[in-house]
């Protein structure tokens, strides 16, 4: 009708009546798309200003964030309309595969049962899960080592460096240990990766009385936490990019990980951030 009207071919009342409406109707019609376009801009400005901090954060927990925000402009926006506004915006997030692996486990040093299958985490600082994932600079990979309590998902320890050598996860573990400050009866979960395998690891966490536990051979879903935040961290905060150097690609993962650890809400967590469920329960 709008088109017809602004060619000239017919006016709004001939345009109303090819299609059996008044004119009024007409109106209402046009004044209802004014007010859903402005309604979209608003909410898109949000959506926009959130996304500054977690780049791809995704529509459920963008509607949760945004709450608050959208009763103080005075817009109704529930889940359905907020996903609507943002597939016609191609605003929706698209999740990426990783393709690089970062474990080796046929080594010599003796391999660890999982001791967290089938346990009830109910605790923080009851079992942490490491791993390694890479990070693409324009002169090869960097690796990032990460300790994470399972049941906050809170990531207590990480490290960044050029290799996939033992001394970054140790590192991580060691920056684990003093920021958290775990009791006795810890769990230390990972892969049978090399890293941790070796004596130096091993004899780390035994010093601190730390029960050692990995996946079966081949069985990387045993470790399914530790890879879940790999993924997060890639596809939500960009870290899957190309970085021009190891030192830029430290300083973004470290903006990921404080942004992770305060800002993202977790459904498992209902709707809360890893910090808030660390600190409530420490």
């Amino acid at each position: 009708m709008e088109k017809i009207r602004h060619t000239g071919q017919a006016s709004m009342e001939q345009a109303c009546q090819c299609y059996g409406l008044h004119r009024d109707a007409g109106y209402k019609l046009k004044k209802r798309k004014q007010q859903k376009a402005a309604v979209a801009s608003q909410v898109l400005e949000l959506v926009k200003a959130e996304r500054i901090g977690q780049p791809r954060v995704g529509t459920r927990k963008l509607h949760r964030t945004l709450r608050s925000s959208f009763a103080a402009s005075g817009l109704k926006v529930g889940r359905d309309k907020l996903f609507g506004i943002l597939r016609t915006h191609d605003l929706l997030v698209r999740r990426k595969r990783a393709s690089c692996k970062t474990t080796d486990s046929y080594h010599r040093f003796h391999k660890y049962k999982n001791l967290v299958k089938g346990m009830a985490v109910t605790a923080c600082n009851q079992v942490w899960v490491s791993d390694i994932t890479y990070i693409r600079t324009v002169k090869g990979f960097c690796y990032l080592a990460l300790v994470t309590d399972m049941y906050s998902r809170k990531i207590v320890g990480y490290d960044l460096s050029d290799s996939l050598e033992l001394a970054g996860c140790l590192r991580a573990l060691k920056r684990a240990l003093r920021t958290a400050r775990p009791a006795a009866g810890l769990v230390h979960h990972s892969d049978r990766g090399i890293q941790y395998c070796s004596n130096q690891y091993v004899e780390q966490l035994k010093r601190h009385q730390i029960s050692i536990s990995m996946t079966e051979e081949n069985h990387c879903y045993e470790n399914a936490i530790a890879e879940r935040v790999n993924g997060i961290l890639k596809d939500e905060f960009y870290l899957d990019q190309c970085f021009f150097s190891t030192r830029i690609a430290s300083i973004a993962a470290k903006n990921a990980i404080e942004i992770y650890n305060s800002k993202r809400l977790h459904i498992s967590l209902g709707y809360k951030t890893p910090n808030m469920v660390f600190e409530n329960a420490a």
